[in-house]
């Protein structure tokens, strides 16, 4: 069974689901409010904090027109500058290692979305133990080449990738070096359908790429992540914030608090209940079982009297006779007096 490890947390199956909280560009450019998130991230009890590493110049050109602009209506963005919007959203280079200190000192796992070259030689010296790329960057071949190259566990997300899409990448990163991929299903709208969502894909990457899958999900609420679980999912990554009234380039997607504190609860509890295939009563159900239905004399009887249908029954509690044996017993023969609200048994019958 596939199993991966970043830094001492394993990530499989067997194991608790790995949720990350992404921060994004929710900082609102204040590194007092990063470190918030971060603290916040911590007590709602994410495994990770993940932010992104780039700058606008290294994502686009600060160029006027059409096509550097948001042309979708649905999105959230719609209409503005990509240059902008990216000197919004950005997380500047020199607040990484205080945000990964402080992730580290609440026992958290941080790592980065690396959108370039540079960003990853950036983060490489400060150690950082993994890699998510992007969805947007799944099709960027020699960023994945040179993410792989460091030998650390990759986490590529799969929104808009095409299954053929998918295997470059996979088989790149691992031509490259990498031996630990986990793949995201991920819907890149912003928000999410839960109706585009597909997570049944989930155990159908894992068969084909035979590694562990996951779910970064852009939908509203923690529905579509808890669901996932029972699919097989063992990475969960979600959008945090500290208030979506107060607005963030990824606010309107993004989980408060007490909603992540919500998804990392049941997401164990959905976990635990997944089990094994198993029939019978658990060891917790054993006293329960003495609740069910059993054959009782329900009147008294005499020694030679026929059982029948007014003197025994099928009541409650359990310590006699399983009901299934009543049509054999009906117009047998008892051997022995026996008094009414006694449990039947083998022995008491000619």
């Amino acid at each position: 069974m596939n199993e991966i490890a970043i830094s001492n947390r394993k990530i499989g199956l067997l194991n608790p689901p790995f949720i990350i909280a992404e921060m994004s560009g929710n900082h609102n450019h204040s590194l007092e409010r990063a470190m918030l998130l971060v603290e916040e991230a911590a007590r709602a009890g994410a495994d990770a904090l993940k932010i992104q590493t780039y700058t606008a110049d290294t994502m686009t050109l600060d160029i006027d027109s059409n096509d550097f602009k948001i042309n979708d209506p649905s999105s959230p963005w719609y209409g503005q500058s990509l240059y902008k919007l990216y000197q919004q959203a950005h997380t500047p280079w020199d607040w990484h290692k205080p945000i990964f200190d402080r992730a580290i000192e609440l026992g958290m796992i941080p790592f980065s979305s690396p959108f370039d070259s540079s960003a990853v030689d950036f983060l490489e010296d400060l150690n950082v133990p993994c890699y998510k790329i992007a969805s947007f960057e799944n099709t960027d071949l020699s960023l994945i080449r040179h993410v792989a190259s460091t030998g650390k566990p990759i986490i590529i997300s799969t929104g808009m990738a095409s299954l053929s899409e998918l295997a470059e990448a996979v088989n790149t990163a691992k031509s490259a070096g990498c031996k630990d991929i986990v793949l995201l299903k991920c819907t890149s709208s912003y928000p999410a359908d839960p109706l585009n969502s597909n997570i049944l894909t989930i155990p159908n990457m894992r068969e084909l790429f035979e590694c562990e899958v996951g779910l970064s999900d852009h939908t509203l609420g923690v529905g579509v992540s808890i669901a996932s679980l029972a699919l097989g999912a063992t990475v969960i990554e979600k959008h945090f914030t500290l208030n979506r009234s107060e607005g963030g380039v990824d606010s309107d997607f993004s989980l408060e608090p007490n909603e992540f504190f919500q998804l990392t609860s049941e997401s164990k509890n959905a976990w635990q209940s997944l089990g094994k295939v198993f029939y019978g009563p658990t060891d917790s159900e054993n006293g329960s079982s003495l609740l069910r239905r059993s054959l009782y004399v329900v009147d008294d009887i005499k020694t030679g009297d026929k059982f029948t249908s007014n003197n025994i029954k099928a009541i409650r509690p359990g310590y006699g006779m399983p009901i299934k044996y009543l049509d054999i017993i009906i117009g047998r023969t008892s051997n022995q007096d026996v008094k009414k609200g006694t449990a039947l048994s083998w022995d008491m019958l000619i």
